[in-house]
């Protein structure tokens, strides 16, 4: 098994080990942005994880959700990485599914009224 000397780990650590962020300190700056959950809770990039911790990483507009399987340290090979991690995230959604999305010009300003329900009615809502 990996380096398991500690029980517990800080966050940004672990998420960077796992191969979950490139760097180090693009995990530390999606702890800080709110974009880490630890049992469903904020976290701040000092927060430790122990193996049976759920950890959600939103990433690209979407939540990777992980379980600690097991502590590492330092950053591993991505075969032993998927071995301390147990995947819980969703299959993105299909093409079909995103085909109705309302897409404005960027810089369009803000909707009218409108604009608005005609969003909504695309919507479903």
């Amino acid at each position: 098994m990996p380096n398991t000397a500690a029980d517990r780990v800080r966050v940004d650590v672990w998420i960077w080990a796992v191969r979950l962020t490139k760097t180090r300190s693009a995990a530390t700056a999606a702890c800080r942005a709110g974009h880490v959950r630890v049992n469903g809770e904020r976290a701040k990039p000092a927060q430790t994880v122990a193996p049976g911790d759920e950890v959600r990483v939103r990433q690209n507009g979407f939540d990777r959700i992980v379980v600690v399987r097991a502590i590492v340290l330092k950053r591993l090979g991505a075969a032993v990485a998927a071995t301390c991690l147990e995947d819980h995230t969703p299959p993105p959604p299909s093409p079909t599914e995103t085909a109705f999305l309302a897409v404005r010009d960027r810089g369009a300003g803000r909707p009218s009224k409108r604009d608005r329900r005609e969003i909504e009615r695309l919507r479903g809502y």
